[in-house]
């Protein structure tokens, strides 16, 4: 599926911004290798700030609930570790990636993260055209189901997996890529939905020749 390890980040946060005061209240983080999800670190984040009720009303989770979680101090650390140099996704990346930041700067460190990919992005350049790309409604087009609450950091992070692994399925079945480098995926990213075919033709191109080369070789 991967050429490397892909890491999907879902953060529960107090609202929109941490240069307004937002915080993290709840984090998950998926390691992808190859096809599967093979490590994860999922916790309740104890900010020491109000959980707003329209928070709780969405999510679940309460004041209580995170009065009792870990601290940010021992949280954030571990899973700046857990991240590691590996390529980090999320599903709206640019909203997890300043929670990220914001929250490891409090402490003094730094992210290590190799790319950035955002799997929203993504489904729009290869699946275009689309209702929505709202997770919850994205993944009912897909056939990806929720196994537990939607609005929940692991939840999330597991659905948000599925969606990019369906996508690297796609493109194995219509372009016939095999093993997808992330920095691949991050380069869709950045291109137009209608530049997006033909740059991942032109690649599946690229990589069959060796190959054609490799046949022909071998029958002279």
């Amino acid at each position: 599926m991967f050429e490397h390890p892909i890491v999907m980040l879902d953060f529960e946060t107090t609202g929109l911004s941490p240069a307004m005061g937002d915080r993290i209240t709840e984090v998950a983080a998926l390691r992808i290798v190859n096809g599967r999800v093979t490590e994860r670190y999922v916790s309740l984040v104890n900010c020491q700030v109000r959980i707003p009720s329209f928070i709780t009303q969405l999510t679940g989770i309460s004041q209580a609930m995170v009065d009792a979680a870990p601290p940010v101090a021992r949280v954030v650390p571990e899973l700046l570790d857990f991240i590691g140099s590996d390529t980090l996704s999320a599903h709206n990346a640019s909203f997890d990636e300043k929670f990220l930041k914001a929250e490891a700067e409090r402490l003094g460190h730094a992210t290590g993260h190799a790319g950035l990919l955002c799997s929203l992005k993504l489904s729009r350049r290869i699946f275009p055209g689309l209702p929505s790309y709202k997770l919850g409604l994205l993944s009912g087009q897909l056939g990806i189901r929720f196994r537990s609450a939607a609005h929940r950091a692991e939840s999330d992070a597991e659905v948000a997996a599925e969606v990019l692994l369906h996508i690297a399925r796609h493109l194995g079945q219509r372009y016939g890529l095999g093993a997808v480098a992330p920095q691949l995926l991050v380069s869709v990213n950045k291109l137009s939905a209608a530049k997006v075919p033909d740059y991942l033709q032109k690649l599946a191109s690229a990589a069959s020749a060796p190959a054609s080369a490799a046949s022909t070789a071998r029958a002279a």
